[in-house]
């Protein structure tokens, strides 16, 4: 997994108010986990990277691309969004899978035997021409992930990947993930669902509090969570 991806004092602001503020990092390991409470730029960091918005300033580069150059961006950087309503976009299953091939360049007869061999090799053979509400939430979540994998990109961001999914589902979707051959940066506020990364970046109001492996950043973290759960946790965010 060569360059991978790198902020160069980057920030960003909405509104007029500074959400990231002087980035500067380079994210090479497999597994990378962003924590950081609501509010502190967690979700911004990963739109950024994604290339959904712009930065303010700095500069963001991944495998030495832009995010906005989406050509390039395509096979080296994917997405899973928490909510699997804001992802999918066509009313069938066979066209969500084929969609992101189409978009690489491949014929709409080739995208659709890939999306075809790919659900054959999952076992659900049967979701090809299955309208995609009428799959439960887990489900769709499950499509969400198998249309980034169709594509093969080298990394993979994961927005609170297990929110709002029962516990078989969870225990189901972390198997998959583990077995990933992609570097995955899974943003969380839920230190168990990052206590497998290589490599913790904790944020708080925008900037990084804490960088280091899990085991020291982790229960760091945790006490300092305690710590503001005794007080009002919200009292010192603008959102």
């Amino acid at each position: 997994m060569s360059n991978g991806i790198t902020l160069d004092k980057t920030s960003v602001t909405l509104a007029g108010r500074v959400i990231l503020s002087d980035l500067s990092l380079r994210l090479t390991e497999a597994r990378i986990g962003i924590i950081g409470r609501n509010g502190s730029g967690k979700t911004t960091l990963l739109r950024l990277i994604a290339g959904l918005i712009p930065a303010t300033s700095g500069r963001i580069t991944i495998d030495g691309f832009a995010p906005t150059d989406r050509k390039a961006i395509l096979p080296r950087l994917g997405i899973l969004f928490q909510n699997p309503d804001h992802q999918i976009l066509f009313p069938t299953v066979g066209e969500e899978l084929a969609f992101g091939l189409r978009q690489m360049g491949q014929s709409q007869t080739q995208a659709e035997a890939a999306a075809r061999d790919l659900l054959a090799a999952e076992g659900r053979r049967h979701w090809f021409d299955a309208n995609t509400h009428s799959l439960s939430q887990g489900q769709r979540h499950y499509l969400c992930l198998l249309s980034v994998l169709l594509m093969a990109p080298r990394t993979i961001l994961l927005d609170e990947p297990f929110a709002g999914l029962d516990l078989p589902t969870q225990a189901r979707l972390a198997r998959r993930l583990s077995a990933l051959p992609q570097r995955l940066i899974t943003i969380s506020h839920d230190p168990a669902a990052v206590a497998q990364c290589d490599r913790i970046l904790w944020l708080e109001s925008g900037r990084i509090q804490a960088d280091g492996p899990a085991a020291e950043i982790l229960p760091a973290f945790t006490t300092a969570m305690a710590q503001i759960g005794e007080r009002d946790a919200d009292t010192d965010l603008a959102d």
